[in-house]
């Protein structure tokens, strides 16, 4: 596994990760639900509750695994772990104003469309209840009143991704942005055209329609026989793309952001090229101990600076050491 520039910010709380006993519970959209798994004794603390509230649409795995952390860690520190999701920002604004109007002790929130959930956060920080970002957006989280950002820069991932295009040899790469308007992705491909000594093409698909993508997918790759290379940004799109490979009898290699089960059977399979580990599990885990110690003992992690959890480039070479992780839930 090659870590690709990362300044993590290592947290003694990562010791007392707990892998045994996490549950997955699907990313279904506006859906709020109570949960705390994992093994471990509670924390002899007063009983806390945190609300995460994410951009994740149906069906995203990635959202499953950062739930996984975030049960964990809530198990740990006695606290309820509430989660909502929507992809559209206004209904994310408006799912954090429920947690606000609940009066929850701490807010995890995605930053995907700053523009819509940015005054809800600040409506958050101004009644008292602290705020963790997570994910997306990091360059907006101070601006708004978090205490604190825990993800991966996504410029500092695209360009890891732009280097390893050259090292492969690559020389013309077609980046699937599958959610128009989400800043983190535009920062990835953006990233990757920083780097890249070839060529890079954007192609917006809509994410919520899988069949639709793939077809975008395989008419792009039919069209334009030099590309080389399908960048994907999140692992379901993965496999849309070595689908819409196969209907194109393309040569491109296939790559991705982010890792799940199936993005580890591919890359074992000799299906996708390397995938960018962002580290979900770690987002969900480390968000709910800040909001935990920030409460019990006022601390402040990464003096003001993102904590960053990626990117760490994952090959075939790697397969072996992550598969039972990702079968867990866990990577």
């Amino acid at each position: 596994m090659r870590t690709q520039r990362t300044a993590v910010a290592l947290l003694a709380v990562c010791a007392l990760v707990v892998v045994a006993g996490c549950s997955s519970s699907g990313g279904k959209e506006a859906k709020e639900e109570s949960a705390g798994s994992g093994g471990g004794v509670p924390a002899a603390t007063e009983k806390l509750k945190i609300a995460m509230v994410t951009h994740s649409g149906e069906g995203d795995t990635f959202w499953d695994i950062v739930q996984n952390g975030a049960k964990v860690a809530a198990k740990k520190d006695n606290a309820d772990f509430l989660y909502a999701a929507h992809k559209e920002g206004k209904e994310q604004a408006q799912l954090i104003q429920t947690y606000i109007d609940q009066r929850v002790d701490g807010i995890i929130v995605t930053l995907a469309k700053p523009e819509a959930v940015g005054d809800a956060v600040e409506k958050a920080v101004a009644a008292g209840i602290p705020v963790v970002t997570i994910n997306s957006g990091g360059e907006f989280s101070r601006e708004l009143g978090a205490i604190g950002h825990i993800g991966q820069d996504e410029s500092v991932a695209g360009e890891a991704v732009g280097e390893e295009l050259n090292e492969r040899g690559r020389k013309k790469a077609l980046c699937v942005i599958h959610e128009q308007g989400n800043v983190s992705l535009e920062a990835r491909c953006a990233g990757v055209r920083k780097a890249f000594d070839g060529t890079v093409e954007n192609l917006n698909v809509e994410g919520v329609n899988m069949p639709q993508s793939t077809s975008s997918i395989e008419a792009k790759l039919q069209s334009s026989r030099d590309i080389d290379s399908v960048i994907t940004l999140g692992a379901p799109f993965a496999a849309a793309s070595v689908k819409a490979k196969a209907g194109a009898d393309s040569r491109a290699e296939i790559d991705t952001f982010d890792l799940n089960a199936d993005v580890i059977k591919q890359l074992k399979a000799g299906e996708i090229g390397f995938a960018v580990d962002q580290q979900p599990y770690l987002q969900g885990y480390l968000a709910v101990d800040e909001l935990w110690l920030h409460k019990v003992n006022r601390n402040v992690i990464g003096g003001g600076k993102p904590v960053l959890t990626g990117p760490a480039l994952i090959t075939r070479e790697d397969v072996p050491a992550l598969e039972k992780l990702t079968a867990a839930g866990t990577r």
